[in-house]
């Protein structure tokens, strides 16, 4: 079995993660015989699955019926954000941890001027 990655952020996504599955194929109809081509699994990581959703329409008729699916999924029930969250929390944890251990200790933001 090949492994699976997240079709957007390319993450690996391991057996029992938590992820969004698109599952295509196509099929003949009016067409003797029927012919069904293999299904592809295409996988989202629970971030990303919600950032599509949140985010604008993409372009072309594929997508944006993937598209309306995950953003099905994502408002139906809380536990995708709830996901996606623990995920951001544990990348919170390691770039904090050995420094400081308050969830917004030691962030600053410095801008600068172009010009």
């Amino acid at each position: 079995m090949q492994p699976l990655s997240c079709l957007r952020c390319r993450r690996e996504i391991e057996a029992g993660d938590k992820s969004v599955a698109v599952y295509m194929f196509a099929q003949t109809v009016g067409v003797k015989p029927r012919q069904k081509s293999t299904a592809q699994r295409i996988c989202f990581c629970p971030q990303c699955a919600v950032s599509l959703a949140m985010g604008m329409p993409p372009e072309g008729a594929l997508n944006m019926a993937a598209w309306q699916m995950i953003r099905d999924l994502v408002s139906a029930e809380p536990s995708l954000n709830q996901a996606a969250w623990e995920s951001l929390r544990g990348v919170a944890a390691l770039l904090t941890s050995g420094t400081e251990t308050s969830a917004n200790a030691g962030w600053r933001v410095t801008s600068r001027r172009a010009g």
